[in-house]
């Protein structure tokens, strides 16, 4: 039996295990410590009222045999697929078909999953730094990608590369870097992935957070975007449903690739083939809370927790900024980028937070060269913690 020898290429562990690894290790030592996480990026608030009634609901109709369910549509309902149809594309001016999403259990699920439709052959790119996952199923399958970075000197914010690629992932607002990508830039995108035949895949994850309404939330909000572009969106972060789990993926009917033959072929039938035969679809219980997410009450209580969230990153931004750090980030994510203190690597960083300040962070290295000097902290957790951390990070390195 021979293994994937793809594997091999892989750094020892994902980034987010590690973290785990080194912060048991410092509580095994120090046991009457208080650390404070403020490195992986899940909620703390639980699941707004809306949501939970919900999702009862659900529950009691799974334990009626009028109202069971069971298998259901591996694309999504349609009371969920129309829901985010309405609100997340036609309030926005973008018509998507119901056909054209595909409701899952995670984007760090698609965001791996997709690259299956590609060649083996084909050209990745993805920014950097960014979220791990895109280099990393993509180097399990075979390819390496290129990385195209992001600096203090763009924004973190890259310009598209000179030589053309058949694939390129972008994040906006970006993870781990907390900005977001404007208008202007977005267009510069679109239109070189139509001039260079290249799939985009925009993970707009963090869409809920942008505050600025010139700022767009959809890539299908750029002109020409529907013939190049696939859309990820979660419900995790937007919603709080980092411990339920469901998101969905838009892969429009006129974004087409080429088969071995030179003949084009829709990239949206193919990842319906692909999403039937793989996935049995979210459960019935998670879409109800789902679409819950959009309904008045609902729209008003996650709204809330984001702006609660938001609130979290702009006490981190302006107090580290007053400490005397580089900041970044912060205003439309719930992310702040930090250059590191004195220079230090960023793993050196974490563990003098860790050891100094009982404060986990996440080391920028994690997310690619061009992460290293730099450190991100998150925004999800309750006020106290995140008073009590800045305090403890001002008395260490202010």
């Amino acid at each position: 039996m021979r293994i994937n020898e793809h594997y091999a290429k892989l750094p020892a562990s994902y980034l987010f295990p590690e973290i785990g690894r080194r912060v048991r290790a410092y509580q095994a030592a120090h046991p009457d410590a208080k650390v404070i996480r403020l490195g992986i990026g899940d909620v703390t608030e639980p699941l707004a009222p809306a949501i939970v009634e919900a999702m009862h609901a659900a529950v009691s109709e799974m334990g009626e045999r009028a109202t069971f369910k069971g298998y259901g549509p591996e694309q999504g309902y349609d009371f969920l697929i129309d829901a985010i149809r309405e609100h997340d594309y036609q309030a926005r001016g973008v018509d998507i078909a119901g056909d054209e999403i595909f409701v899952s259990d995670g984007s760090k699920c698609d965001s791996g999953n997709i690259q299956e439709i590609f060649a083996v052959a084909a050209r990745v790119a993805v920014t950097d730094p960014v979220y791990p996952v895109y280099v990393d199923s993509n180097v399990m399958a075979g390819r390496t990608p290129m990385l195209i970075e992001g600096n203090e000197a763009n924004g973190f914010q890259p310009e598209p590369p000179k030589e053309p690629v058949d694939v390129v992932y972008l994040c906006s607002p970006n993870n781990p870097t907390g900005t977001v990508a404007t208008r202007t830039q977005l267009e510069k995108w679109v239109a070189w992935a139509k001039a260079n035949d290249t799939v985009i895949l925009f993970d707009a994850a963090y869409e809920g957070y942008i505050s600025d309404p010139s700022l767009p939330h959809s890539i299908y909000e750029i002109p020409g975007a529907k013939d190049c572009a696939i859309e990820l969106r979660s419900f995790s972060k937007r919603a709080g449903f980092t411990g339920v789990r469901c998101a969905f993926m838009v892969v429009p009917k006129t974004v087409t690739g080429l088969d071995p033959s030179g003949k084009r072929v829709s990239l949206n039938s193919l990842w319906a083939r692909r999403h039937t035969t793989k996935f049995n679809g979210a459960s019935y219980v998670v879409q109800r809370g789902a679409a819950a997410a959009y309904s008045p009450a609902g729209l008003q209580q996650t709204n809330a927790q984001i702006a609660f969230y938001m609130e979290n990153a702009r006490l981190i931004r302006e107090g580290l900024t007053a400490a005397g750090f580089t900041i970044f980030g912060g205003v439309h994510a719930p992310y702040v980028w930090l250059r590191t203190a004195g220079g230090a690597t960023s793993w050196d960083f974490f563990d003098q937070l860790l050891d100094k300040a009982q404060v986990v962070g996440t080391p920028g290295a994690g997310f690619g060269p061009a992460g290293e000097g730099y450190f991100r902290l998150s925004a999800f957790n309750s006020r106290a913690n995140i008073e009590e951390a800045l305090g403890r990070i001002r008395r260490v390195f202010g």
